[in-house]
């Protein structure tokens, strides 16, 4: 029977074999034969670096935090940027070499996409100093730090808005504005009777800011070149990206916008040219996809992607996930340049979308770090919290223990804990190698250890199983056979193959850990893929095996 000794991803026990927990019989121990064990192929050390030539965002795991949910240091019933602080073992003991933190400035609202002041922090989070701290303690603990840049509108109570209220102000052409009432569901009455309508595709309270004055995008590259050069972000997520600038009735995915972003790169490439840029395009993988060719942003997020993964881990079958990928990876998206995720702040929680199931949020975990592109995982998402909308229940407090307010904070939290705090948090599940939160720390050290994982060429397999998901992953210096199940039942013996491929040759084939057995030889065909291989394996419900191909000598 299956059974998960150390990280739940794969792992077997038998009669004859020393278990878990010590001997399997009361007979005298016998040494088990030693079974070849992975080796780390170009791990990733200290700050990601860049592999095969591949930039450092790449080599990373990204972690998306809502500061005022993650941890309160002062009692005051808001998470801070002390508390991220002072969090950093957690976030590196998990394993996550990149911070996406949603926005940090003052904002007129609880979540903060509607800014009052883009060079300051929000009170409730901590200073420009204490900003400055976290970065310096992040870098030292191996992780790169992006900020939300939030451009596509502000606040209807910022300043600048404020004072655009009157025709006169040279402000007032900083946002885009008509006599007349175009469509009334994007443009709202100015405050004063008269004065006319201002467009808002977000609603009043978000004002669209009007990129076809120039002094709009003079004042965004002064605050791109503050977080950048003065403050030492790591780059951006770049919010509502594709509604950026209006063509008439074109709200989305203008000619302008993707020019505007092509001046942007330029821009922020000159002030430091490692920055980072992923965009929010919430669209079509194609879409997406054209505006991180090279010449805008580095990545966009891959909503079908993300979409596909929770439906294939939901059904338990393999389809959509690979047919996917594969369209994307191979039409969508330059080699490797997608940012990929489960969920984010905006949508239901991965667990909810799973049935609140934990064996399935543990394979959507492995579809998400085994595969090509750039992963981000949402906080609380490693140990299954729950939330369904409306949004403050899908950004609840971080839930670190059973104990008064999860532990999350001394005083009263900003939004009610989640009531399955008390079962379901990191204090509990931190000691327990069958946790999602060990599956989750286990995966991303795989992925830290092999390079193939992250900037490996992506090779679909076909597999006689529809609950399987099976990959060839190819790097320079390295190939990995990925094989997820998708199912509730253990798949005893996978049949896999790959018409065309990479391979030449015989390979011995070395499991991630000690088996009961060796996996045989692969011997690669004459198009350079393989027919019908054996892993001569057992996959555990829900379960990984990964297997490394070292060439014949």
């Amino acid at each position: 029977m299956p059974t998960r000794c150390r990280n739940g991803i794969l792992f077997l026990a038998a009669a004859f074999l020393v278990s878990c927990h010590g001997a399997a019989s009361v007979a005298p121990p016998v040494e088990p034969t030693p079974r070849p064990t992975l080796t780390p192929v170009q791990p990733v050390s200290g700050l990601p670096g860049g592999t095969d030539g591949y930039p450092w965002w790449n080599d990373s795991v990204f972690y998306e935090v809502f500061i005022r949910s993650f941890y309160d240091s002062n009692g005051d019933g808001n998470g801070d940027l002390a508390g991220l602080t002072a969090k950093l073992d957690y976030l590196q003991a998990l394993g996550v070499t990149g911070l996406w933190l949603m926005p940090i400035q003052p904002a007129a609202s609880y979540h903060g996409y509607d800014v009052l002041d883009y060079y300051a922090v929000h009170p409730d989070y901590g200073t420009l100093d204490g900003f400055r701290e976290l970065l310096s303690a992040a870098h030292a603990h191996g992780m790169r730090v992006i900020i939300d840049l939030v451009i596509n509108h502000t606040s209807n109570e910022h300043p600048w808005f404020q004072a655009g209220l009157d025709p006169g102000s040279p402000y007032h052409d900083w946002y885009v504005w008509s006599q007349a009432e175009p469509d009334p569901g994007l443009w709202h009455p100015a405050p004063a009777p008269g004065s006319g309508f201002y467009y808002g595709f977000f609603g009043a309270h978000m004002p669209d800011l009007d990129y076809a004055n120039p002094g709009v995008t003079a004042q965004m590259n002064d605050i791109v070149q503050f977080w950048l050069e003065d403050m030492g972000v790591d780059g951006f997520r770049v919010d509502a990206a594709k509604y950026l600038i209006e063509a008439g009735r074109v709200t989305q995915n203008s000619d302008a916008t993707h020019a505007w972003y092509r001046g942007l790169r330029t821009f922020y490439q000159s002030v430091s040219p490692q920055a980072m840029t992923v965009g929010e395009v919430w669209d079509i993988s194609p879409t997406a996809g054209s505006y991180a060719q090279g010449d805008q942003f580095d990545l966009t997020f891959d909503f079908s992607l993300a979409q596909a993964f929770l439906n294939s881990a939901r059904v338990g079958r393999a389809e959509d996930a690979l047919d996917t990928l594969v369209a994307d990876t191979q039409r969508s998206f330059k080699p490797l340049q997608l940012a990929t995720f489960l969920t984010n702040h905006d949508q239901n929680r991965a667990r909810s979308q799973l049935m609140g199931s934990f064996d399935k949020a543990r394979a959507a975990a492995a579809l998400l770090l085994t595969s090509p592109g750039v992963p981000f995982i949402y906080y609380g998402e490693e140990i299954g919290m729950l939330g369904l909308k409306p949004d403050e229940q899908i950004r609840t407090p971080m839930q670190w223990s059973g104990g008064p307010n999860a532990g999350f904070t001394s005083g009263t939290p900003w939004e009610p804990i989640n009531p399955d705090s008390p079962q379901v948090n990191v204090a509990a599940q931190s000691p327990d190698p069958t946790s999602l939160l060990s599956t989750y720390r286990d995966l991303i050290s795989l992925r830290n250890q092999h390079a193939a994982l992250r900037v490996g060429d992506f090779f679909p397999l076909e597999a006689q199983d529809l609950a399987v998901f099976a990959s060839l992953r190819v790097s320079r210096q390295e190939i990995l056979l990925v094989v997820v199940n998708l199912s509730s039942e253990a798949v005893n013996d996978p049949v896999l193959s790959l018409g065309t491929g990479p391979l030449s040759g015989s390979y011995a084939v070395l499991p991630a850990t000690s088996q009961p057995s060796q996996p045989p030889p692969l011997v690669a065909n004459a198009d350079g893929g393989f027919d019908g291989y054996r892993p001569s394996l057992p996959i555990p419900a829900f379960g990984l095996l990964l297997l490394q191909l070292r060439a014949a000598p």
